[in-house]
């Protein structure tokens, strides 16, 4: 069996936007497409743990109370843990330009014109937008 590698997102969502990255075009995964936030769960660390860890590191914000969310994905090789985070401290800014070229906040709406990192998670982020707006 094949070890699966844990990987930790976030949807911050506000104002009924969703938050997304463009990860930049020399990436060696998922070049030149949108996605969440996020990244490898490291040694020792819980799922919760990373997603605030890549929150601050990638967007230079610190999160409160990410709340889990069920996440499609069709990589097999993946682990994945998302997470809904609507409560914050800091503006979200590019804080890791090597990873990412651009950042914007979306309608839903929006998103099915984009090219995402992984398309199954598109459903997974509309009912965590859902849920964050009530």
């Amino acid at each position: 069996m094949v070890a699966k590698t844990p990987i930790a997102v976030a949807a911050l969502v506000r104002d009924g936007l969703v938050l997304l990255v463009h990860r930049h075009p020399s990436r060696r995964w998922y070049p030149n497409c949108w996605d969440l936030v996020g990244g490898h769960v490291e040694s020792g660390e819980l799922p919760h743990q990373a997603v605030g860890r890549e929150c601050l590191e990638e967007l230079g914000v610190h999160v409160h109370h990410p709340l889990p969310i069920p996440m499609t994905v069709s990589d097999p090789t993946l682990d994945m843990h998302a997470f809904l985070v609507t409560r914050w401290e800091g503006e979200p800014v590019n804080a890791a330009p090597e990873e990412h070229d651009d950042l914007r906040w979306f309608l839903p709406s929006d998103l099915t014109d984009l090219k995402m990192a992984h398309p199954p998670r598109l459903s997974s982020i509309l009912n965590a937008v859902q849920v964050a707006t009530g």
